[in-house]
This record gives structure tokens, C-alpha cells and sequence, in this order.
């Protein structure tokens, strides 16, 4: 699906633009804590006419291995903040009971972000950190989650391949 940057996008938006829109696909997800599992995910990425953010949305659920949803999985909310250097910084809230902040580069349709700060709710299950890396490829987005919990040093968890279904 074509993507053309909206008319009254800000610009400080622009090396994120390419992001803007709903996003489907399917992932995998690998712990040392827990049986490796696939997963669909649908998320948006979405603006405000005159603000410099991008508000973000991701729903996840289990699938079985015909590809039909099982259960629901993770949620995530936050917002994306690119800065005037092609830094970004990314607030996230999750309903399990942490909320994260991201800092990282953008590079023409990548994005790299790493956690500075996780702070959760003492019923929250321990997690420690993440890496992100995202990446427009043939007009896919790509992205991998590296993630040190449960007293285990940071590796993959997750890493999907979505589709743009609306721009």
C-alpha cells in the first residue's frame, strides 16, 4: 500500500512519517522462561495535526499453527517523540504494570532504541530492560525486541513482520 505523507503532518514528524498508519502481522516469541510461541499483532501509529509526536498502539494475541487467535497477549501504548539531532524518544505503558522510556536514533526508515528508564508496580513481574530495532523493508516493517527479565541477561524475546494495512 502507497504511503504519502500527510499535507498537515508537522514537520519535526518527518523522519518518523513512514511509520504513520495501521500495521498487521505475525511474530515469534522465544524466552528461557517460557515455550516459544507465535503471535499476531496489529499496530497503529497515529498523529495530531500541529503536535510533534506520533501516538502508538499495540494489541498482540497467541495463534495457533493454522494461524487463529487463541488468547490475548500484550498491549502497549505510548508515544514517539523524534528529536531535531534524529534522536527519538519513546514513553511506553503497559496494563501488566510497567511503564518504559526509550531513547534512540532514527536512519532513513530504521529506528534503534534502548530503555533508560523501566520503572514497575510491585505486582509487575521483574523486567530489567529492552532493545528495539525496527526497520522499513519493501515496504514491511520489521522489528525485534530484546528484553533482560526475570534474571536473565538481555536477549530476543520478539520479532514480527507486519504489513501496512492503512496508511
Amino acid at each position: 500500500m502507497p504511503f504519502e505523507i500527510p499535507a498537515d503532518l508537522d514537520p519535526a514528524l518527518l523522519p518518523v512519517a513512514f511509520l504513520i498508519g495501521d500495521w498487521a502481522g505475525v511474530g515469534l516469541g522465544q524466552y528461557p522462561t517460557i515455550e516459544d510461541f507465535r503471535f499476531g499483532q496489529e499496530i497503529t501509529f497515529s498523529y495530531v495535526p500541529g503536535k510533534t509526536f506520533l501516538d502508538y498502539e499495540s494489541r498482540s494475541w497467541l495463534i495457533d499453527e493454522n494461524g487463529e487467535k487463541v488468547r490475548p497477549l500484550a498491549r502497549e501504548h505510548g508515544y514517539w517523540r523524534p528529536q531535531p539531532d534524529n534522536t527519538l524518544e519513546v514513553v511506553l505503558a503497559h496494563p501488566t504494570g510497567f511503564v518504559e522510556i526509550w531513547h534512540g536514533a532514527i536512519d532513513n526508515g530504521k529506528i534503534e532504541l534502548s530503555t533508560d528508564a523501566v520503572a514497575r508496580t510491585a505486582t509487575a513481574k521483574e523486567y530489567t530492560g529492552g532493545h528495539r530495532l525496527y526497520g522499513l523493508v519493501n515496504g514491511d516493517l520489521y522489528w525485534t525486541f530484546d528484553m533482560a527479565a526475570m534474571g536473565k541477561e538481555r536477549q530476543n524475546h520478539l520479532a514480527a513482520q507486519l504489513k501496512r494495512v492503512r496508511a
